[in-house]
């Protein structure tokens, strides 16, 4: 299944769960409504900032939109099964590397061209995410809210996404990393 016909069931069968209309997760997201509608169509390829504003209208993490229909009876996911998906905006490849079966540890691995930047600025969620990102090659600037960091080859990085954050390549050279993350609902909702 194409990339993008993935995202479009998954950004429809998110909307239909929670019972929301076109206009109201337009509303929530700050989406237009006929973007959502060519994303779901899967006539439009959307960038990883408007992927993070209908994740966080959704309440669920990013990650969740690039999910294949679950397969509970294999724990594998070869390498050519697994999801690719390319940010139209900074060309930042995404490879989903978890199976589709349930686990609460997702693994992404990201490959991010020289110079090229995203910026999340959405970071009110009903979620807690959780993430750590291992720099296999290259260098990346983190900003997460007021923090900083520089990562070069092996360093690792433990934050939770509570801010707005900004991944920025500042060098000529490709920069390739892994990303582990948990995600759970805020314990307040939870225990209700």
């Amino acid at each position: 299944m194409d990339i993008n016909q993935i995202i479009a069931q998954r950004l429809r069968e998110l909307r239909g769960a929670r019972g929301l209309s076109l206009a109201v997760l337009a509303e929530r997201s700050g989406v237009s409504r006929s973007n959502i509608s060519l994303i779901e169509r899967g006539e439009s390829s959307a960038t990883a900032t408007v992927l993070d504003k209908l994740a966080a209208a959704l309440a669920v993490p990013v990650a969740s939109l690039f999910e294949k229909p679950a397969d509970a009876t294999s724990p594998v996911a070869r390498a050519g099964d697994q999801p690719v998906w390319t940010d139209p905006g900074s060309g930042y490849v995404r490879r989903t590397l978890s199976p589709a079966m349930h686990s609460p540890i997702q693994l992404v691995e990201v490959s991010f061209p020289p110079g090229a930047r995203v910026a999340y600025e959405t970071s009110i969620r009903d979620i807690d995410i959780d993430r750590q990102m291992w720099m296999i090659e290259g260098t990346m600037e983190i900003t997460l809210g007021d923090a900083h960091w520089v990562l070069t080859a092996g360093d690792c990085l433990v934050i939770r996404l509570d801010e707005p954050i900004t991944y920025h390549n500042p060098t000529d050279q490709p920069a390739r990393y892994l990303i582990a993350q948990v995600t759970q609902a805020h314990k307040a909702k939870a225990e209700k």
